[in-house]
């Protein structure tokens, strides 16, 4: 088995909840688009079971994965789940019948999604929930968004709180209201646009997840080709992939990353990368890319 080293090593949540670094985004054992069944649904099951083996102990879902297919394939394929195990999901969003991915974030439809995670997830509290902010909606106060997950932890439905998407005030005002364990955002070596909200966690000591690690999803996807990573990736005998991962764990210690993957191979791969060391040479080279706050694109 892996070992906690190997994954990074650890980081406190809060919550008495400690896991290693490197976890698993299971979004991509829906079907394409994140919408449906996987193609395969044993090949799902044996990735999530292919992870538990590996040491990987935070598995990061969602009831809108699917939707409700993920979270069905995690209870399916570990449930009953390790003591160690954490299981992070999202709230605040739906999606419709054509897999357009819209905002649900009216406090009462928050309790609702709270308690939809829960029985799909067959647990009787959840580990980290994180309040997925998807624009405003209908004038519904932030404050009272975060205010509804307080009151859920209040009765013992949720352990640790985490935010989602969120700009850096947003990560001040819900942290006047109730302490924040977790901060999911869009961060990589090519798009480092959540830079100062990286700095602003490091210093609360508070977890940085960085979504779309690897620079897919969005225009700055060209970071799978980019030169020096190719260069690096070659010079270590390594994929292109594990060097972003390995920068990542390097950029701050409270940097905690969940790649996903449908993949055993991928995912094996994806954990390796928490053992793999790189040189100054190759981090002065990574940071170079792209300046604080910025894109890819726009340093070019």
């Amino acid at each position: 088995m892996t070992t906690a080293n190997a994954l990074g090593g650890e980081f406190e949540l809060g919550g008495g909840l400690a896991v290693n670094r490197v976890g698993f985004g299971a979004m991509q054992l829906a079907g394409p688009g994140v919408f449906g069944p996987p193609k395969d649904r044993d090949a799902a099951i044996a990735v999530l079971r292919r992870a538990v083996e590996l040491g990987i102990d935070h598995i990061d879902t969602s009831d809108f994965y699917g939707p409700w297919v993920v979270n069905e394939l995690i209870a399916e394929a570990l449930h009953p789940y390790a003591a160690n195990l954490v299981l992070a999901t999202k709230i605040g969003a739906y999606r419709d019948d054509k897999a357009n991915w819209l905002p649900l974030n009216h406090p009462a439809a928050l309790r609702s999604q709270v308690h939809d995670n829960l029985r799909r997830l067959r647990v009787d509290a959840l580990d980290l929930v994180y309040l997925r902010d998807m624009g405003p909606q209908d004038g519904i106060a932030f404050a009272d968004q975060v205010g509804a997950l307080h009151e859920l932890k209040q009765q013992g439905l949720i352990r640790t709180i985490g935010l989602s998407n969120v700009e850096l005030d947003h990560f001040g005002e819900a942290r006047a209201i109730t302490p924040i364990a977790s901060v999911q955002n869009l961060y990589n070596a090519v798009n480092r646009t959540s830079a100062a909200l990286l700095r602003a966690t490091a210093e609360a000591d508070v977890a940085f997840v960085p979504f779309f690690p690897l620079g897919s999803g969005f225009a700055d996807s060209r970071a799978r080709g980019d030169d020096t990573l190719k260069s690096i990736a070659g010079k270590h005998g390594v994929t292109q992939a594990q060097v972003s991962l390995a920068w990542l764990l390097n950029r701050s210690r409270n940097v905690l990353l969940i790649p996903g993957t449908s993949s055993v191979e991928h995912l094996e791969e994806n954990a390796a990368a928490g053992a793999l060391t790189l040189d100054e040479t190759d981090v002065a080279q990574i940071d170079a890319l792209v300046a604080d706050g910025e894109t890819l694109e726009e340093a070019h």
